[in-house]
């Protein structure tokens, strides 16, 4: 490494600990439990569950209130789940689906069926049952682990087509008595708790090698049928070093910089089928002895932060962009528009003077602290990943004593590519890669007027490293096309690379909008500027080749609705009628403007369309990861686009 590279750098490198290693992802949980057995492991909340393991196996938590395991009663949990798959007839190799929202058991089976030998793939709950069915069919799953009835009686509709020899159910069910092969994951629990030897389980653990594969982890199949990720437990534990050395309690860093380590009590709320969470809010958390706390669901975050206290957590932008929808409804408008630009104004200073840091003082007795104090009040850093931040959100954030450490990654790379360090974290880039990441820019997918309109080097990401897939399940046409000849990984994303090695998102190669003029335009930077917008909820800009660069918009209906109050003007509560409303259209139109005016000219937006239906993932606009699905957005909205640019519609 150069000399020129910064000292926090070159500590990064050099660093190892006790969380760091080489070995399979159970041992890595082995080896932390036994370090921190009498740490809380996991806190969980009482009465949203009818558990099957409580009250025998873990204690019956109060309602609305969260009670915690420690490692060793974790360690014990998993030891047992782990000899009852095994009675079960999970070998090594088997597949082995988990079908269940994000709480403690799926950790806890997570972890048995690792150490049973098992790979581990994953569905989401919001899959249909045709999906669910695909997910489950495509790697041979032999078994799943359902979370409750309603799901079980989704997985039952396909069952016929799938080769299972069990099902799991995590809570308690009634019927199926007929039926050996469905059983409760107490059952399967006491099961293990009788087989368990510990002789056996050391032999198992120590045969399992660290290239063997570990889990399928399917992409979201925005352009096409899911692809199955193999990701082996040496993927999983490269990345797990590499995110360690980064943010890490290395002896280098000053006091007052966030480490994450066993101190730190992280709220879980993201899908755990989808890696970014189970890497960073699960295997590197219990890798570091933390306390592992999980919200009731993603709609209660709000009250259940409030509740755990929590130093970190892991989140997606959309998350980030509700809270900052809550702080500006709870504060005054005047004082939260100032509120906000010295936030961001001191975030963005790097010796702020005494004027300013009076100001600053001022607004945080105001508004940050009473908006720490709402996160808990002892959040230290966030982390984001699984899409664009706005530069300005989190510039916001980090200037309320909130920093939001921005990184990049992809399934296919474990996912962790690069996160931005507490020693120089920089809004509005991704962080340079993890040092045990290479990457390069192929600047040949982009023309010339891109390599002009940037500062550093961009192109198409290419990724090598121990942490990359070896390719995808059953599909070897698609793994060779996603390797470059010389075996570096094709990202599909076209980054930015400054000269100190910062990498900067600009956009997916293949969601490049290409005017009929020839230029490149970029849609997810645009959309990120409404991110923090009081009129505009959601945004999709459209103009592949068209003219211009035109938008969909979901609008905010309850800012519009108190704007109607405040001028007097009577709105129906049909949303499709006010969204086709002239006065309203006006309304959004003026936020329009001002981005656009912060806009080079090809890439303003010249007409847009507001749309009555919110984006998510029950309504398939959105993947489960909150990532937008811009075809089934387009699909859904032909007749707004093709009105947008004057198209018969008829």
């Amino acid at each position: 490494m150069s000399t020129n590279e910064p000292a926090w750098l070159r500590a990064e490198a050099a660093y190892a600990d006790e969380v760091t290693g080489e070995n399979t992802l159970p041992r890595l949980f082995e080896a932390s439990a036994s370090r921190h057995a009498s740490r809380d492991a996991q806190w969980y909340k009482g009465g949203i569950y009818d558990r099957s393991l409580a009250p025998d196996v873990v204690p019956a938590a109060p309602a609305g209130q969260f009670a915690a395991l420690t490692y060793a009663e974790m360690q014990d949990i998993v030891r047992c789940l782990s000899a009852g798959f095994r009675e079960l007839g999970v070998e090594n190799g088997t597949r082995v689906g988990i079908f269940s929202n994000t709480r403690m058991e799926w950790a806890q089976v997570d972890f048995g069926l690792l150490a049973a030998g098992a790979v581990v793939t994953t569905v989401y709950t919001e899959s249909s049952p045709s999906r669910a069915r695909y997910l489950l069919e495509d790697p041979g799953a032999e078994g799943v682990v359902v979370e409750n009835e309603t799901l079980l009686e989704r997985l039952l509709e396909v069952e016929s087509e799938l080769e299972l020899s069990f099902v799991v159910v995590v809570d308690e069910f009634e019927g199926y008595d007929d039926r050996d092969d469905v059983i409760s994951l107490a059952e399967l629990y006491e099961r293990g708790r009788a087989a368990f030897d510990g002789d056996a389980y050391e032999t198992r653990l120590a045969e399992r090698d660290a290239d063997a594969l570990a889990s399928l982890v399917y992409t979201s199949g925005t352009t096409g049928k899911p692809k199955g990720v193999k990701l082996t437990h040496h993927n999983l534990r490269a990345n797990i070093n590499g995110i360690r050395k980064r943010v890490g309690p290395r002896p280098d860093k000053e006091p007052e910089l966030p480490a994450f380590d066993e101190t730190d009590r992280a709220l879980s709320f993201l899908p755990l089928a989808h890696v970014f969470e189970r890497v960073a809010g699960h295997f590197l958390m219990f890798a570091s002895g933390a306390t592992v706390t999980y919200a009731e669901s993603p709609d209660t975050v709000a009250d259940d932060i409030r509740l755990v206290k929590p130093t970190t957590a892991s989140s997606v932008p959309r998350v980030y962009e509700r809270i900052f929808d809550d702080m500006r409804s709870e504060a005054p408008s005047s004082v939260f528009r100032r509120a906000v630009a010295v936030a961001r104004e001191y975030a963005a200073t790097d010796s702020p003077g005494p004027l300013l840091r009076a100001r600053h003082a001022l607004y945080d007795r105001l508004v940050f602290s009473n908006v720490r104090e709402q996160l808990g009040g002892n959040v230290e850093a966030f982390i984001s990943g699984g899409g664009s931040l706005s530069t300005r959100l989190a510039r916001l954030f980090e200037g309320m004593g909130l920093p939001i450490y921005e990184g990049y990654g992809l399934t296919e790379t474990a996912p962790v590519v690069s996160v931005n360090p507490p020693e120089d974290s920089r809004a509005g880039t991704l962080g340079p890669p993890l040092v045990n990441v290479d990457v390069r820019l192929d600047g040949s997918v982009v023309g010339e007027k891109r390599h002009e309109e940037t500062d550093g080097k961009v192109g198409e990401l290419h990724v090598k490293g121990p942490n990359v897939t070896p390719g995808y399940w059953e599909r070897p046409g698609a793994t060779e096309e996603a390797f470059t000849e010389d075996g570096w990984f094709r990202s599909g994303d076209i980054v930015e690379r400054t000269d100190d090695d910062y990498l900067v998102y600009h956009d997916r190669l293949k969601q490049l909008i290409v005017l009929d003029t020839g230029k490149n335009v970029a849609p997810q930077p645009i959309e990120s500027e409404f991110a923090t917008s009081e009129r505009i909820e959601q945004a999709m800009v459209v103009g592949d080749d068209r003219k211009f660069v035109g938008a969909l918009f979901v609008p905010n209906i309850e800012a519009v609705e108190a704007w109607a109050r405040s001028k007097g003007i009577d709105l129906p509560d049909d949303r499709e009628v006010i969204c086709e409303d002239d006065r309203v259209r006006e309304f959004v139109e003026t936020e329009v403007e001002a981005v656009n005016r912060e806009l080079p000219k090809s890439e303003r937006i010249k007409e847009f369309r507001l749309v009555p239906t919110e984006w998510t993932p029950d309504n398939d606009l959105l993947t489960p990861s909150m990532k937008l699905k811009r075809r089934a957005v387009a699909d859904r909205f032909e007749a707004e686009i093709r009105d947008i640019y004057g198209d018969d519609v008829a």
